[in-house]
């Protein structure tokens, strides 16, 4: 009983994070007032975008500020390449930080650019995999959260990891066992592709 309590606080807290981080790009998506200029966003999409894995989601960049959004480790790559929750999780959290760095920069941002990052951690559930439980499950996430630091750190430069939290959930969507929200401060601003000439 005491541990779901403790569960269901942690849960709640994390709702709270969720919304208090949500705010300002809630707020920063108003519309402005009338006769005030529209401020101009930058989408990032269509071939060789990101795809959003939910309706209405995706990433935007927003007053120089790059907003990405479930960022996981099938993103990017074609179906048939597909990662499943049986793989191991080191190739999980590769295939998610690379899909990352490609995501950030198709922005004109850089890995050292990134302002803060909200990682997202499950065990995998399938059939045939027993889900651990009590101090084993404990044990279970902190040895990902381990082999998160270790590939983690890889993509940064030394003193250039941006803010970071991490939290373990029951599921994400997608097959994936680690999925990252943040932003990024926009570095090159991409420049949009030039339209073919009349002939």
């Amino acid at each position: 009983m005491a541990i779901n309590t403790r569960r269901n606080f942690f849960v709640k807290i994390a709702a709270v994070a969720a919304l208090v981080t949500g705010a300002p790009k809630f707020f920063a998506q108003q519309t402005p007032p009338a006769g005030a200029p529209t401020p101009a966003k930058t989408p990032v999409g269509g071939p060789g975008g990101d795809t959003p894995r939910r309706p209405g989601g995706g990433n935007h960049t927003h007053d120089g500020i790059y907003y990405f959004s479930g960022t996981g480790s099938n993103d990017g790559y074609p179906k048939e390449d597909h990662v499943l929750v049986t793989d191991p999780f080191e190739k999980h959290v590769t295939r998610a930080m690379d899909a990352l760095k490609k995501s950030v920069e198709r922005a004109g941002c850089t890995m050292d650019s990134i302002i803060h990052l909200e990682v997202f951690l499950c065990l995998p559930l399938a059939d045939g995999i027993p889900t651990p439980t009590g101090k084993a499950r404990f044990e279970a996430h902190k040895a990902q959260y381990d082999a998160l630091n270790k590939i983690y750190g890889t993509y940064f430069s030394p003193g250039k990891a941006p803010s970071r939290a991490c939290m373990a959930l029951e599921w994400i969507p997608g097959d994936s066992l680690i999925e990252i929200v943040g932003s990024a401060v926009v570095v090159t601003p991409p420049t949009a592709p030039t339209p073919p000439a009349d002939k």
